[in-house]
């Protein structure tokens, strides 16, 4: 009886749509279940609750326990995982920085190289540098080379000459020397 139904049902599902046989769904299910209003059926289910199984119990806790230990070991993960990233960014910093300071002493030291030369140059008058004193003519035209391939270099590394004659004092460009009090002025109006 079941299977002639089900191929009538089969054979006009083409002719008829979903919803024209929507009531008949619980006759399709074969349910053996009793029909009986919800409210009644949650009671009976309330009433029906077996007694846990204590495997069952033991495997649930088990269970928590191992979910636990995963999310405390996945979040230690995390962190390390973002730990190995601070520090990684930070390595890559302090290499840049190392980089770019590290020069910066060895600079500062041939800025004093340069003042030299600059001193030797300027200590050799024009007039003495004649074709009748090779030597001298050699050695100013080697030191002034060597002073115009440093300067070349400090160029290209980003360091730049001033000239502060005539210019204010600055000390974030300028670095003193020695004070010299101008016995015209009185110190209490000195203008900055």
């Amino acid at each position: 009886m079941c299977s002639s139904m089900l191929r009538q049902i089969f054979r006009f599902s083409s002719y008829v749509s979903p919803k024209s046989y929507a009531p008949f769904s619980s006759r399709l299910l074969f349910s053996t279940a009793t029909t009986a209003p919800p409210n009644e059926q949650e009671a009976e289910s309330k009433e029906e609750k077996p007694a846990a199984d204590p495997s069952l119990v033991a495997c649930q806790e088990e269970n928590r326990k191992l979910l636990e230990q995963i999310k405390t070991i996945d979040d230690k993960y995390k962190r390390s995982l973002a730990e190995n990233e601070n520090l990684r960014v930070r390595m890559q910093k302090q290499i840049e920085e190392a980089r770019v300071f590290g020069i910066q002493k060895f600079c500062k030291d041939l800025l004093d190289v340069a003042d030299v030369l600059s001193s030797a140059l300027s200590s050799v008058p024009k007039e003495a540098i004649t074709p009748d004193n090779p030597h001298l003519q050699s050695l100013y035209t080697g030191l002034d080379m060597t002073q115009a391939q440093l300067q070349t270099v400090f160029r290209r590394h980003g360091l730049t000459q001033l000239n502060p004659v005539g210019m204010k004092f600055d000390p974030n460009e300028h670095q003193a020397v020695f004070v010299h009090r101008d016995e015209s002025k009185d110190a209490r109006y000195s203008s900055r």
